[in-house]
C-alpha cells in the first residue's frame, strides 16, 4: 500500500498516526467520495496490533504532557490551532471530497470551529482557578488532575470539526488521546495529524488509527489502560461500547443523534419560519442537531406548508464544490438505502408522504422529503433518519406542542419559533433538549454548556464543563429583538 494518496490536490497520508510516526497495516478499507462514487484512497486497517500500538505510545506520552500544565500545553495548541487557520484551502478541499459537504460550509464555518476548539479549550484550562477553603481546622485545596489515555471515536459528518470538539478539552486537561475516525471519511483527520507533528505536539499525544469500528474500535475501548472514552454514533454502538466501558470502570460520555423538533407557533414570523423548516435540508439531512420534526400550530399549518414548499423548491442537488448547490450527497450507497428503508416502511405504515420520497437516478441523493405521520408512534417520528426526510405534526396550544416535542428518547436539540418573548422562556425551559434555538439555528457558543436528554446524549460537550467531563446541562439560546414582549 502506498503510503500517501493525493485528493483534490491534497497530499493525504493514509496510515495510522501512532506515536509521531506513520504506521501501515496489512489490511487495508476503500475509502470512496459521495461525489463521484468512486475511490479516493486505500486506506490502513489497524486491529489489535495497532490499538496496542497507539494505547502503549499514549500511556508513555501521559506523564510528560501532563507535566507541562496548562500554560505549556496551551502554547502548542494555540500552534496547532493556527496551522489549521493556515491550512483552511486544503483541509476543507479534502473533506469535501471525502464527505461531501458543502465546500462553501468549511470554508467559511467549519475548519474554522476547529481551531475555534483548540484555542477556546486551551484558554479554558489556563484560567481554571483552584477551590480553595477552611472548614475544621483544615485547608481544602480542589485541584484538578489530567485523567490519562482517553479514546475518542467520532462520526463521519463534520468529521475534522466534531474530532477537535473532542480532542482539544482533552489534550488542554492534559490527557493523551487516541482518535479513531469514521471509516467513512477518515482522510481530513489524517491531515490533522501532520499538523500536530508540525505545531510540536510530543510523539504519542495525538495518536489517529484507523479502521473498523469492530475490528479496532472495540479493541481501543475493551483496553484497561484507557482512562476515558467519549463516543459519537448509534446507540446500538453506544451500548457495546458502554459494556466495554463498564467492565474496566472507565467513565464514558456518548452523543447518539438526535430526533430534534422545530416548533412553529402561529405568533412567529411565519416566513422566516418556514424557510428555517426547509433549510434542514442542508447536508442532506446528516446534522444530527437538525429539526426533522415540524411541529406546527393548527391555524397557520396551511399557509407554513405553502411557504415550505416554496422555499424548498429553491433547493439546487448538486456538487458541493459548486456554490451554486444547496443540499449535497449522502454519504454512502449503504447509507441511502438505510434511508430510502425509513420512507418505504412509512409508506407501509399509512404514513402520508407530502413531498419526496423517491432516489434520484443520478448521484446519491434522496429528494427533499416530508412525511405527514399517521401516528406520533410512527417509526419516522421516533427514529432519528439521517437522512432528507422530515415530519410535519401539528398542535392546538402550547401544552400539547411542547408535549410532542418532548415525546421521543431523543434530546438533543430543539428549535422554537415564536414572537412572544414569555413563550420564548417557557417553552425553552419546558423542552428537553440539550439546547434549545429561539428564532435561530446553529448559533454556538463554545463557553455554553451542551448537553442532552435521554439517549441522544450523557454528557456536556462544551465550554469548562468539557474539561471535568461532562454532564447533562441545557443552553437556551434566544436571538436577541426577535421576540416581542
Amino acid at each position: 500500500m502506498s503510503g500517501r494518496v493525493e485528493v483534490a490536490g491534497v497530499s493525504v497520508s493514509t496510515e495510522h498516526f501512532i506515536g509521531g510516526r506513520r504506521v501501515a497495516s496489512d489490511a487495508t478499507f476503500t475509502d470512496i467520495s459521495p461525489i463521484t462514487e468512486e475511490p479516493i484512497a486505500e486506506v490502513a486497517r489497524g486491529g489489535d496490533r495497532e490499538a496496542g500500538l497507539a494505547l502503549e505510545a499514549a500511556e508513555q506520552a501521559f506523564p510528560a504532557w501532563a507535566a507541562l500544565g496548562p500554560q505549556g500545553r496551551a502554547e502548542r495548541l494555540h500552534r496547532l490551532a493556527d496551522l489549521i487557520d493556515a491550512n483552511v484551502e486544503p483541509l476543507a478541499a479534502v473533506e469535501c471530497m471525502d464527505m461531501a459537504m458543502l465546500l462553501r460550509s468549511l470554508r467559511a464555518r467549519l475548519i474554522n470551529r476547529c481551531a475555534r476548539n483548540f484555542r477556546n479549550y486551551a484558554d479554558l484550562a489556563v484560567e481554571y482557578e483552584e477551590r480553595v477553603w477552611s472548614s475544621n481546622g483544615t485547608a481544602n485545596r480542589v485541584v484538578r488532575m489530567a485523567s490519562g489515555p482517553a479514546v475518542v471515536i467520532t462520526p463521519w459528518n463534520a468529521p475534522l470539526m466534531l474530532s477537535t470538539w473532542k480532542i482539544a478539552p482533552a489534550l488542554a486537561a492534559g490527557s493523551t488521546v487516541i482518535l479513531k475516525p469514521a471509516e467513512w471519511s477518515p482522510l481530513s483527520c489524517s491531515l490533522l495529524a501532520d499538523l500536530a507533528v508540525e505545531a510540536g505536539l510530543p510523539p504519542g499525544v495525538l495518536n489517529v488509527v484507523q479502521g473498523i469500528g469492530e475490528e479496532v474500535g472495540a479493541a481501543l475501548v475493551s483496553d484497561p489502560r484507557v482512562r476515558r472514552i467519549s463516543f459519537t454514533g448509534s446507540p446500538e454502538t453506544a451500548r457495546r461500547i458502554g459494556v466495554a466501558a463498564a467492565t474496566n470502570i472507565v467513565p464514558f460520555t456518548a452523543e447518539l443523534g438526535g430526533k430534534g423538533p422545530l416548533l412553529v407557533f402561529a405568533d412567529c414570523d411565519l416566513e422566516a419560519a418556514a424557510r428555517r423548516a426547509a433549510g434542514q435540508y442542508d447536508d442532506s439531512g446528516q446534522v444530527c442537531l437538525a429539526g426533522t420534526r415540524l411541529l406546527v400550530q393548527d391555524s397557520v399549518s396551511e399557509r407554513f406548508l405553502e411557504l415550505f414548499h416554496r422555499f424548498t423548491d429553491e433547493h439546487v442537488l448538486g456538487d458541493p464544490r459548486d456554490d451554486a448547490t444547496t443540499v449535497s450527497p449522502m454519504i454512502h450507497p449503504h447509507h441511502v438505502e438505510r434511508v430510502l428503508g425509513f420512507i418505504e416502511r412509512a409508506r407501509a405504515n399509512g404514513d402520508e408522504i407530502v413531498r419526496g420520497g423517491n432516489r434520484l437516478e443520478r448521484g446519491l441523493w434522496i429528494e427533499p422529503t416530508l412525511i405527514a405521520p399517521r401516528s406520533n408512534e410512527s417509526e419516522v417520528v421516533q427514529s432519528e433518519v439521517f437522512g432528507p426526510v422530515l415530519t410535519l405534526q401539528t398542535f392546538a396550544d402550547e401544552e400539547e406542542g411542547v408535549a410532542l416535542a418532548n415525546s421521543t428518547r431523543y434530546g438533543l436539540s430543539a428549535i422554537v419559533y415564536t414572537g412572544s418573548a414569555e413563550r420564548a422562556e417557557r417553552v425553552g425551559r419546558a423542552l428537553r433538549a440539550g439546547i434549545v434555538w429561539v428564532n435561530t439555528f446553529l448559533v454556538r457558543d463554545l463557553t455554553a454548556p451542551f448537553g442532552g436528554i435521554g439517549i441522544s446524549g450523557i454528557g456536556r460537550e462544551g465550554g469548562q464543563y468539557a474539561l471535568d467531563f461532562y454532564s447533562d446541562l441545557k443552553t437556551l439560546q434566544i436571538l436577541e429583538g426577535s421576540c416581542g414582549t
